[in-house]
């Protein structure tokens, strides 16, 4: 059974899941009936950052435009845009092979930013039911799950959680830290 984690929780994958070395990250939502006539299109982006918490290179941030990390075969991979969010289950999906992570990568920060949110006056308030869950590859369980409670009425980015390397073992933090300024906010933040 899934652990839940609450905002600001960090834990020990390897307590949670011995052995764990790949996981799939699926981040999920939904969106707020509007009648604004205009579609939300929600992205999700991973920075792997060094000990600086920076990017190590421009391709070390993955996203549908770069959608695997450089090393061959790729540590991180962006599985696919969803432009809509329909459906049920994950929304969006990132692959990430811990056993390949190169050591300098000493963080992987997930986030969610909404695509032209200034433009097409959208903000994180208008979106509802939103997660972030780490699911073995190899058993297809969900080992972790995080589901994001709070209202982000003005915020056009959110970094839902990031996986990191402490005393020599992954570890996972639920974040749920809301940002304006959407992607570009972020991209100032880790970009070195």
């Amino acid at each position: 059974m899934a652990i839940s984690l609450q905002k600001g929780q960090r834990v020990s994958l390897e307590k949670v899941a011995p052995g764990l070395e790949a996981v799939l990250v699926g981040l999920g939502w939904d969106i707020n009936r509007t009648d604004s006539g205009v579609d939300f299109d929600l992205d999700t982006s991973v920075f792997l950052l060094g000990s600086n918490e920076k990017i190590l290179t421009e391709n070390h941030f993955i996203f549908y435009n770069n959608p695997k990390s450089p090393e061959q075969p790729p540590s991180v991979e962006y599985m696919g845009d969803n432009r809509t969010g329909q459906g049920e289950g994950d929304d969006e999906v990132i692959l990430v092979n811990l056993t390949k992570i190169p050591n300098e990568v000493e963080k992987l920060v997930f986030t969610v930013t909404i695509y032209e949110a200034d433009q097409r006056r959208q903000n994180f308030g208008q979106v509802h039911n939103a997660f972030v869950r780490l699911v073995d590859v190899k058993t297809k369980q969900e080992v972790l799950r995080y589901d994001l409670a709070e209202d982000y009425s003005i915020e056009t980015a959110l970094i839902m959680a990031e996986l990191y390397r402490k005393d020599g073992t992954w570890r996972m933090s639920a974040v749920g830290a809301g940002y304006q300024g959407g992607l570009e906010a972020l991209l100032n933040r880790y970009h070195s």
